[in-house]
């Protein structure tokens, strides 16, 4: 059965595997490159790598409105819950793993900030890895390059989806050497082109993945699925 990821503009990304439907990173209302709104998302699970409000500020509405379940790290689990009476949170903590019925999901480390829109403390900032269908997804989330990478590409990656857009994450330069670091099958590039401060040539890093790696990069266009 086929996996279809949608850039929904920004970090935020919709993942589609079979009968379940997932959000991560939900940023709509208020963000310039979106083209559908938060009453337009389906979703059974509301995924976020961290606490700025860039990543989570329609989380809420979501969960809610979808009755879906919101997985985070414990302390954004909690705030969303606690703050925003979302029923239904699962919190997980770096290096652990869930089996949902989709698949099974596993919280990696990031290397960035991580604080809620109310200035409360969002706990560590994370990655995810997504096995669903027979695939192995990699959700990098706000990080810099970092070295262990390797460690995530053990068992293999079908797609990689890293931030380019320089200045608040790695830049294309250092996720050209993500690429290498992780060897994913497929790499798609986010995080970028959402304001003047992180505009990005996506083909010209395609050129650069090419050349570089063994990945072969993918230039989503928002609302647009890709098959995986």
């Amino acid at each position: 059965m086929s996996v279809e990821l949608t850039w929904l503009g920004h970090a935020t990304w919709h993942l589609k595997t079979g009968e379940h439907q997932l959000i991560i990173d939900p940023f709509l209302t208020e963000n310039p490159s979106a083209s559908v709104s938060p009453d337009d998302i389906e979703a059974q699970y509301v995924l976020l790598t961290h606490g700025h409000f860039d990543h989570v500020a329609d989380a809420a509405a979501i969960a809610k409105r979808c009755d879906a379940q919101l997985i985070a790290i414990y302390e954004i689990a909690t705030w969303f819950a606690e703050k925003h009476a979302v029923k239904n949170t699962l919190e997980m903590n770096l290096g652990g793993g869930v089996d949902l019925p989709f698949g099974r999901v596993t919280m990696t480390i990031a290397h960035h900030s991580s604080q809620l829109p109310d200035g409360s403390y969002g706990g560590n900032p994370a990655g995810f890895i997504i096995e669903t269908e027979g695939k192995r997804l990699y959700f990098a989330g706000d990080t810099a390059l970092f070295t262990d990478m390797s460690l995530i590409a053990r068992e293999g990656l079908d797609l990689a989806v890293l931030p380019i857009g320089d200045l608040f994450t790695m830049g294309v330069r250092d996720s050209v050497e993500a690429c290498k670091l992780l060897n994913a099958s497929k790499v798609v590039p986010g995080h970028y082109n959402t304001w003047p401060p992180i505009e990005q040539d996506a083909a010209a890093w395609a050129e650069l993945v090419r050349s570089h790696s063994q990945s072969e990069p993918i230039v989503p266009e928002v609302g647009k699925a890709i098959l995986l």
